[in-house]
């Protein structure tokens, strides 16, 4: 029963084993398709920002500071940000996405002067924010991947390398100990084997020996008649 138990619970191991080693690669290759996208996302990020500084600089220029323009048209958000859920192998990785909100382009912005460089300056910085956004959201999976790979790979190696030869070793004992039982039950059978064959050979020994006493045995009105036959005279015999 123990023998049995133990190679269930061998075979669930190593089923476990093979299950979560897919998971891993399953999870490795996204990891590393997402680190690609982490490193683009941040290049273009670099050169967005680039270039809304510049613009920022350009609209500065030509029409001043348009802060305090902005503060006051400012009465709703122009960009929304949803967040969904993408399941990889079991792993629920969040993924954002920009929802831009119509009729909040500060229209009337520099509309006195420097509209261009203000309308330039607009559409650089909300593609600064959706690369933003993109960015968060691969920055995002890729923490959460990158702990997830190695909780996995504890998981995969303590099977590998601890529950299964532990379970191996004690599948060995317990065979071991089995093999061992039946030698002592095969000699000990073979004793008693023995000992009844001389037990029977002992009892045949016997019993030939006492027909054998019985067929040598003579019988008793032949005991006492042995005497001289020529010392005494037969009545009816003439010499």
């Amino acid at each position: 029963m123990a023998l049995t138990n133990t190679k269930l619970r061998l075979k669930g191991a190593q089923t476990g084993h093979s299950l979560l080693a897919k998971k891993r690669d399953a999870l490795t290759t996204r990891f590393r398709a997402i680190l690609r996208r982490v490193d683009e996302a941040k290049r273009k990020m670099g050169r967005v920002m680039q270039l809304a500084s510049f613009s920022l600089a350009e609209v500065t220029y030509a029409t001043g500071d348009i802060s305090y323009l902005v503060q006051e048209q400012a009465k709703s958000a122009s960009f929304k940000v949803k967040a969904k859920q993408e399941n990889v192998s079991g792993v629920v990785l969040p993924a954002f996405e920009v929802d831009r909100v119509s009729g909040s382009d500060f229209n009337l912005t520099g509309l006195g002067r420097g509209g261009q460089q203000v309308l330039r300056a607009k559409e650089v910085y909300a593609k600064a924010v959706e690369t933003l956004v993109d960015l968060a959201s691969l920055q995002t999976a890729f923490m959460i991947l990158d702990e997830v790979i190695r909780a996995t790979n504890r998981r995969v190696n303590a099977i590998e390398h601890v529950v299964i030869p532990r379970l191996e070793n004690t599948i060995k004992y317990i065979t071991s100990e089995l093999d061992e039982m039946d030698r002592e039950e095969f000699f000990r059978l073979k004793k008693v084997q023995g000992k009844k064959k001389r037990d029977a050979e002992a009892t045949e020994a016997a019993r030939k020996n006492k027909e054998a006493a019985e067929l040598v045995e003579v019988p008793p009105d032949l005991a006492g008649g042995g005497g001289d036959l020529l010392g005494s005279k037969d009545e009816d015999v003439i010499f």
